[in-house]
């Protein structure tokens, strides 16, 4: 028993002056001083947490084994779903003259469409359009 006893207390220093001497940089998912406190409240569990999560491993830390990616084939991927959209590289004043252009084109169908029919008499009076810039 003394002997476990021993090993605890060298943990928890070592565990201590390593979460001292850390940079904040290199100390993970809490500050240092909370780090500090969960080893001093819970000395085996803090100093456990603080050496397999708390503390950034310069080598990387454990080493996991990557899943294997599949062979590159020939054949395509198959098609997702995915509605792509065409990108729009107009500017803002190009995107609103071209708008202004349609309703103005829209607008002369109709006037061409009300003379044709003969209905002009029926028909409400346009609005002016304003001229475009």
């Amino acid at each position: 028993m003394p002997v476990l006893s021993l090993l605890l207390i060298v943990v928890v220093v070592v565990a201590l002056i390593d979460i001292i001497t850390r940079g904040d940089w290199q100390v993970k998912h809490l500050p240092k001083f909370a780090w500090i406190l969960l080893v001093v409240l819970l000395p085996l569990i803090g100093s456990i947490l603080w050496f397999t999560i708390g503390r950034d491993w310069e080598g990387g830390g454990v080493r996991l084994p990557r899943p294997q990616r599949r062979p590159a084939t020939d054949a395509p991927a198959p098609a997702a779903h995915v509605r792509t959209y065409p990108v729009d590289t107009r500017s803002t004043e190009e995107q609103l003259a071209d708008l202004d252009r349609e309703i103005e084109e829209w607008e002369r169908r109709r006037e061409l469409e009300s003379r044709r029919s003969g209905d002009d008499a029926d028909a409400p009076p346009a609005p002016p359009v304003p001229p475009a810039a």
